[in-house]
């Protein structure tokens, strides 16, 4: 497994990491098995990040991770997030940047996670009513105390980056990025390698949509938040399926599956860059890890740049609550 350098702070990963959201929320719920085999599959592939937040479940993720590392954590780079609040019940409260609660939230991750260490500690989502040198100030606490080795920041706008950067180095930024989301190519990707902060893509498959597999809406299950989603409903899932099928015709040349491309495109980008894809299934897993065998010549990386111009998606990429905490 090929490793990359995340930020200047001395972080080094596996080159694709393994989104843990879909074990817990949102996309349906997995077997604990199953899932657990999924994260023990992924370190014997030689991925090294593992990537949950407190929210995903809620907090039922944090323990699912903990419990299928607890004898192998030394193999673990461990990421997690703390800022956007819900109630057990699954009631989104807002979002809380607040000092007192960035430790509280801390220590509430440790104790789900069953460690006494959080590798990489991102802010989830900024608070527009606390200044992020509070925030970032009181996660530079975190690691003066040992409890965090590195911190990161996830959806903030260039300029948010530049203030917490100065008041504590951030090693990794986490932002959607992928063939259909490529906002962060205008001033987020400038700005993170201006300050030698590294990048971790985020749902770098299009929420499973750029792997092929969705041929209509109906096709996601029962209670899956997609269905919701506005690059998956009506018109719009026609268009972005219009693009799919393109990438699929791409892929089909390389004797590759349309994820394996859109995750070669993502490693393509940038060694700074680590995608994070997520999965329930050992056999989606594998097929992920498979894209790191395919590179992409400059006629190739052309050629998808025209398949998926910057743009060309239908829909944005969250709903209208969603997006107003995003680029903070």
């Amino acid at each position: 497994m090929e490793t990359r350098a995340l930020g200047r702070q001395g972080l080094r990963v596996s080159a694709m990491g393994l989104g843990c959201m879909g074990m817990s929320d949102f996309y349906g719920v997995a077997q604990e098995a199953d899932a657990i085999r999924v994260i023990h599959r992924a370190l014997e592939l030689g991925i090294t990040l593992l990537d949950t937040a407190d929210i995903y479940g809620p907090f039922t993720n944090e323990e699912l991770v903990g419990r299928a590392i607890r004898d192998r954590r030394d193999r673990v780079i461990l990421a997690t997030k703390f800022g956007n609040v819900r109630k057990p019940d699954g009631t989104f409260v807002g979002v809380d940047g607040r000092p007192e609660y960035v430790k509280q939230a801390c220590d509430a991750s440790l104790k789900r996670l069953g460690v006494d260490r959080i590798d990489l500690y991102y802010q989830h989502r900024v608070d527009p009513n606390v200044p992020i040198e509070d925030t970032v100030g009181a996660m530079g606490d975190l690691v003066k105390a040992g409890k965090v080795r590195w911190l990161g920041l996830s959806e903030a706008a260039p300029a948010t980056i530049r203030r917490a950067h100065a008041t504590h180095p951030i090693t990794a930024l986490q932002t959607e990025y992928s063939l259909w989301s490529r906002d962060p190519e205008d001033e987020i990707l400038p700005t993170v390698r201006e300050l030698g902060i590294g990048f971790v893509a985020y749902s770098p498959l299009g929420r499973g949509f750029l792997t092929g597999r969705f041929r209509k809406p109906e096709d996601l299950p029962e209670g899956d938040w997609r269905r919701g989603h506005p690059r998956f409903v009506g018109e719009n899932f026609e268009k972005n399926l219009r693009l799919v099928e393109r990438m699929k015709a791409f892929a089909d040349r390389k004797g590759s599956t349309p994820s394996q491309m859109a995750l070669a495109w993502v490693l393509a980008q940038g060694d700074d860059i680590v995608p994070i894809p997520g999965t329930k299934h050992v056999r989606y897993l594998e097929e992920n890890v498979g894209a790191l065998r395919f590179s992409l010549d400059a006629d190739e990386l052309r050629e998808l740049d025209e398949i998926a111009p910057k743009g060309a998606t239908a829909g944005a990429r969250y709903p209208e609550g969603g997006m107003k905490s995003i680029n903070r």
